[in-house]
Order: structure tokens, then C-alpha cells, then sequence
């Protein structure tokens, strides 16, 4: 993403609309996004949870750092913004993703999302070894 497209920063809306509605948050430039993301993950997620988000926040804005489609990059902003917007909240926890992004994502993203959804059940299974494991042994030594 290169720096010119900052300007995408800057909200697109003007005073015609009704001033009943909303208005949308001004979409943040790619490196204070990248930032608040890893404070995010920092202050609001577990340990193991972090260590796996910052990995693939990292992996995902390496990946996008050469996209040149302004789309795009209004795009994966948005989308990270707002993932921002719910670790915050915290009201992520056990949501499901819609449909119709689901239905948008290429092959490449549903296959990187199962990959994703695959590395954390196999971390669950591990941690509940380790806790059953854990337990027998606590069990075994009488405490």
C-alpha cells in the first residue's frame, strides 16, 4: 500500500445526508490500522490468541503491501478496521461470519480460512490435553 493512498483516509461523506444516519468512521491509514491491531490483540486477547492473531495480521498485511486496486485497499481496510471495532467490544466472541462475505471470498480465502479454523481447533485439542494431563497427573499425586 503505498503512501499516496492515505488519502483514502479522509471521509468520503458530505452534509447532504440526513443527519438521522450514522456516520461511518473515517477509515484509518494502513500503518496506525496495523498498530491499533497488535494493541488491540495486546490488551484484549489471551495470551495463545494473541500470538496467533499477530502472526497472521502480520502475514495478511505483508501479503497486501504491494496492492496497487484502490478497491481493494478500501476493501481490506474496512474489513480489518472493523475487526478492529470487535476485538475491542468484545462482542466477537462465538459470531459467525455472514454469508454473503463468505459467498465474496475467492477460493484462495476459503481455503486460507479453513487452514485458519483447522490451526485453531488443533490448539484447543492441545490445551485440553495438556489440562486433562494435567489433572490426572494432580489426581495420581494425591494433592
Amino acid at each position: 500500500m503505498r503512501p499516496a493512498l492515505r488519502l483514502l483516509a479522509t471521509p468520503t461523506i458530505t452534509s447532504t445526508r440526513s443527519s438521522l444516519r450514522p456516520t461511518p468512521p473515517a477509515l484509518l491509514p494502513p500503518i496506525p490500522l496495523y498498530r491499533r491491531l497488535l494493541r488491540s490483540h495486546r490488551k484484549y486477547l489471551p495470551t495463545e490468541e494473541r500470538l496467533l492473531g499477530d502472526e497472521y495480521v502480520k502475514a495478511e498485511f505483508r501479503a497486501h503491501r504491494k496492492i496497487d486496486n484502490p478497491m481493494h485497499i478500501v476493501g481490506f481496510l474496512s474489513e480489518w478496521q472493523l475487526y478492529a471495532q470487535g476485538i475491542e467490544g468484545d462482542g466477537w466472541r462465538g459470531e459467525k461470519m455472514d454469508r454473503e462475505k463468505v459467498d465474496k471470498m475467492s477460493d484462495e480465502q476459503v481455503a486460507q480460512m479453513y487452514e485458519l479454523m483447522q490451526e485453531i481447533k488443533r490448539r484447543g485439542q492441545e490445551e485440553a490435553e495438556e489440562e486433562v494431563a494435567a489433572a490426572t497427573s494432580k489426581a495420581g499425586r494425591g494433592d
